[in-house]
Parts: C-alpha cells; structure tokens; sequence
C-alpha cells in the first residue's frame, strides 16, 4: 500500500500523527508546538550533501534535543578519504530554532569558529561555510549555490509501532544543479551545475530511542536528463508507504518497499544491491569510501557508515519505460542510533 497524503495540519489535538503516508510536495504543516512529547525526543535536522564524481560536501545543522550538532565533511572519492568535522551544543531543546518548513526559513549557526549558514531564495538555497579547524587546522570555507526549479521530492509521515506520539516527517529534495567553490586546505574546488547535484534531507520528529536505518540517494543524469532516487527503510511503521522514489525530469515515480542486502563485515568490504519488491528497481552499489563516525556521549550514540560509491541496474519509470543505470555517483548508508 502507498496512501498519497492530502493536505493540512501534521498532528492533531493529541500530538498524534493526522495522516500516514507520502507525497511529492510539502502537504503537512509542521509545528513543533503541537508535539505532546518530552523535548528529550524531539529531534530536528537540516543536512545537505552535494557531490560530483570526484567529491563531496556534506553539512548538518541538528537540534535533537538534549543534544545540537554542527557537522561538516569532506569526501574525496579519488583519493578514497573522508574526513570529519563537527561541534556539539549541548541541550539546546528547540533553542537552535531550525524553521517549521523546508520551503523557509534560514539557518544560520555557529559554535566556536564553525559557522554554518543556510538560506532560501526564490528558486535556490545558498548554502556557507566557515571551518577553519577542519582537518587539524587546515580549514574548509565555502559557498554553494542550489538551484530548485520546483521539482517534485521525497515527502513521508511515519508513524512508531506502540509509540503514538513518536513520528517522523521528512523530506528529500534531490537532482539541485549545485555552483560555487569550496577552499580545502588551501585547494579550490568549484562545482559546476552541469555535473554537481546537491539533495536536502529534512527531518523532523519525535524518536524512539533505538533505531537503526538505511538509506541510499543519488543524484545526477542520465544522458542529458536528470535523474535520481531516495531509497531507504528499517525504522518506524511503513505500512501506509514507503520512501522510494524516482525523480526524473523533476518528476516523481513512486516505488514500493526496497530492500537493501549488505555485503557481510563492514558496509563498505564488497557490493551491495538494493531490490524493490515491486520489480522496478535492481541496483548494484559499488563503495569507493566509507564516511565512518562514531559518537559515544552520555546516553547518546550513534554509529555511522554512509558510504559513497557507484550504483549501476535498472528502474522502472510510472508509465513502465525502463531506465538503464551505468556507474551513478551517490551514497549508501547504515546507521544505528540510541539517542
């Protein structure tokens, strides 16, 4: 089953979830006021990543809760490196005031000399960056500029089997033309919107505190088209619709359950295909780096592998034109969270 969401209010008078289900656009309004669950559980994210064949940006503005974090990296897919960077606020309980929509608001956040800017404007996202400790001081600055011709994305309301007020709202924009530079230890890398795409994952919520998830997400052409997925699955009751999609042209084409077989040992030790149980996506995924992190603080936790490669198959369009995929740049993640 795959119930598309109308639209109206995200929760109810009780904090309950309105409605189970997908869309291709922000239907549910979002208000953090109207959660009836402990500020401990709420967790909210912006995180973006924009790649191209040879590299990748990833930055995350994260308020969950008892815990706020400022993250950037730096993936390398030629060197095969990933490197890290981040700053913790600790109990920020809504203080970091991350916007109640993906379509406005800014972020705008700094912790020590990591600062963190994210902005909208009619059409793009301009995304800044200033880490001068990154990499033991080497620093990471940058500008990037998202294009967003109104496309269709990745919108879900999940529900938790036997926790009625735990919920999650995401979405996913994929496919951005991404321009501008980022400075790396002193080397320029500029990325130019023919071959750079950016995607957004927008979280907000209330978590359980165990979970594990997996997700997969690429973005890039297909000949002269553009073309990209969001997969995933492994938490939450996704019985009313899954989070697979297609985008095309900047149109979506909804797919069923997809499941993800890893490859035995570490995430990033072999091959992994991802299968859809409708018999329109087959795709094999081929790492080149595993972005790894592990945190360990207090009662949070959380154990990371996303791992950037290449996915090679087919997919089936909604109309049943097949698509061939030969050697697509995206990632491929594990994480396990208690937080």
């Amino acid at each position: 089953m795959q119930h598309r969401m109308g639209t109206g209010d995200l929760l109810d008078a009780s904090g309950s979830l309105i409605e189970r289900g997908w869309a291709s656009a922000e239907v549910r309004r979002y208000d953090r006021r109207a959660i009836r669950a402990s500020g401990w559980r709420i967790k909210e994210w912006d995180y973006y990543c924009i790649a191209t064949d040879a590299h990748a940006l990833a930055l995350t503005v994260a308020d969950n809760g008892y815990l706020g974090f400022l993250g950037v990296s730096w993936i390398d897919l030629e060197a095969r490196t990933a490197i890290n960077h981040g700053a913790v606020r600790p109990f920020p309980f809504g203080r970091m005031r991350m916007p109640a929509s993906a379509d406005s608001g800014e972020i705008d956040q700094r912790r020590g000399k990591l600062h963190l800017s994210f902005k909208l404007e009619p059409g793009a996202r301009q995304l800044r960056v200033e880490a001068p400790d990154f990499a033991g001081g080497k620093g990471l600055s940058g500008a990037i500029r998202l294009e967003q011709p109104g496309d269709d994305r990745m919108v879900i309301a999940t529900p938790f089997t036997d926790a009625p007020k735990a919920f999650y709202y995401n979405q996913k924009v994929n496919c951005m033309p991404a321009s501008g530079e980022v400075m790396v230890a002193g080397e320029v890398f500029r990325f130019d919107p023919a071959s750079a795409f950016g995607v957004l994952d927008w979280g907000r919520g209330v978590w359980t505190y165990d979970n594990t998830w997996y997700w997969a997400s690429a973005s890039g052409v297909l000949g002269a088209r553009r073309f990209g997925f969001n997969l995933g699955c492994g938490f939450g009751d996704t019985s009313a619709a899954s989070e697979n999609m297609l985008f095309l042209d900047g149109r979506a084409h909804k797919l069923g359950e997809v499941r993800f077989e890893l490859p035995p040992g570490r995430p990033d030790s072999g091959a992994w295909r991802l299968v859809s149980g409708d018999g329109r996506l087959d795709l094999r995924f081929d790492p080149i780096v595993d972005r790894y992190d592990r945190v360990d603080l207090g009662p949070f936790h959380t154990l990371q592998h996303q791992v950037f490669g290449r996915f090679s198959g087919q997919a089936i369009c909604d109309d049943g034109s097949l698509l061939e995929i030969s050697d697509l740049t995206g990632f491929a993640e594990k994480v396990h969270n208690r937080w």
